[in-house]
């Protein structure tokens, strides 16, 4: 048969669990809400950084269409567009080598990782008492 103390602590106990859980839900009630509102911006962000981008790229290729029609003043339009269309694959050619010997250098592995995993799993057969290299 309960005691009127243990009756008082189980209630208390109780009201205790109660109160955090409304105090866990709320939380998480809070995160949500937040995550939302971040993400929303960070939506409007991305659509205003992706309509930045389409307009420079139309500007730079006006800045090409500017360069060609500034030539064509001392040559004919069509050499003039000739001449900025080959300087333009002559740059695409050189990034594109570039890229790919960058790529080929590049290995995507954690080597310092790696051997650092191999210093520890060795330290550990020795049962920690490895001396440092």
């Amino acid at each position: 048969m309960p005691t009127p103390e243990t009756e008082s602590l189980g209630a208390a106990a109780k009201r205790v669990s109660e109160k955090a859980s409304a105090i866990a839900r709320l939380e998480l009630e809070l995160a949500s809400l937040e995550l939302k509102k971040k993400g929303k911006a960070l939506g409007v962000g991305a659509g205003l950084a992706i309509a930045a981008a389409a307009v420079g790229v139309y500007a730079i290729g006006f800045l090409f269409f500017t360069i060609a029609a500034g030539l064509a003043e001392a040559m004919p339009l069509w050499l003039a567009l000739l001449i900025v269309t080959v300087v333009l694959f002559a740059a695409a050619a050189i990034l594109g080598l570039l890229g790919v010997r960058s790529l080929q250098r590049g290995k995507p592995v954690p080597e310092q990782a790696i051997d650092e995993a191999k210093l520890t799993k060795e330290a550990l057969k020795r049962n920690g008492s490895a001396q440092q290299p």
